[in-house]
């Protein structure tokens, strides 16, 4: 696999195509303004895909918008918005993994000779479209780090709920597809792997990997601070289920976290 620096050069060489494209269709109107959220959380999420234990994280919380220019939030990276109109928006992203997928300290016993699996970066699209409380959004990136994490695509529907003027509810199923080339890496077992780990050669094809529910509530504190909730509870299917390296088919996540919005 890549060099983490050669990585971040591609990265980078993704975020230089995505703004470079932009700049004859996107120009910022003189009204835009930047809309800027900072802010801290942490998250139990399981140890690798797959896994049956958890392990937390603390992370950084930064979202921001500039006409049609996003940071972080559903891009988890750089955005730009090709169409944002009242119920349809629409556009493109590029974004790199924070962490690695899996590590083969994870679980030495499952994961030995199996090698580790760096994250990577990203570039795809997005689009919603929002009919009153009710939003349908889809989501499709491809690994352009050269890390055999091929593509992956979600798409969700999720229900609002504002019981008051400060706390906002959501809701919603999840399904997530994945490539080949992704589930082979991460759910996979080659015969080289098979040799050094004693566990049986795995073919892993491509399809759905999990279906899953995802819950959140955020309740705003005054006119800058807010903090929120959000829990998910997904079952792989598929070549995913049955892997080898499978000791838990349902995944969960719950994070907490705190923002400010300037």
């Amino acid at each position: 696999m890549p060099h983490r620096s050669t990585r971040h050069r591609l990265w980078i060489a993704a975020v230089t195509l995505l703004a470079g494209g932009s700049a004859n269709t996107a120009l910022a109107d003189p009204a835009d303004r930047w809309d800027l959220s900072i802010g801290a959380g942490a998250v139990s999420m399981p140890e690798y895909p797959g896994s049956d234990e958890q392990k937390t994280r603390l992370l950084p919380v930064v979202t921001a918008k500039y006409g049609r220019f996003l940071i972080g939030g559903e891009t988890q990276g750089l955005g730009m918005n090709l169409i944002e109109e009242e119920n349809w928006r629409a556009g493109l992203f590029a974004s790199f993994d924070l962490s690695e997928i899996r590590e083969e300290s994870d679980d030495r016993e499952r994961l030995h000779g199996l090698g580790d699996v760096d994250g990577t970066a990203r570039v795809g699209a997005f689009a919603s479209y929002t009919w009153g409380w009710l939003t349908a959004s889809g989501r499709i990136g491809t690994d352009v780090g050269g890390n055999e994490l091929g593509t992956i695509a979600t798409l969700g529907l999720s229900a609002r709920w504002n019981p008051t003027s400060r706390l906002t509810l959501t809701a919603g199923p999840q399904l997530t597809w994945a490539s080949e080339e992704y589930m082979q890496t991460v759910f996979g077992i080659s015969p080289a792997q098979a040799q050094r780990s004693g566990l049986p050669r795995y073919q892993a094809g491509g399809g759905v990997s999990s279906v899953g529910l995802r819950l959140g509530a955020h309740y705003r504190i005054g006119e800058h601070w807010g903090v929120g909730i959000t829990a998910t509870t997904a079952r792989l299917q598929g070549d995913a289920k049955d892997s080898p390296i499978v000791r838990d088919k349902t995944q969960n996540s719950i994070g907490a976290f705190a923002t400010y919005h300037f």
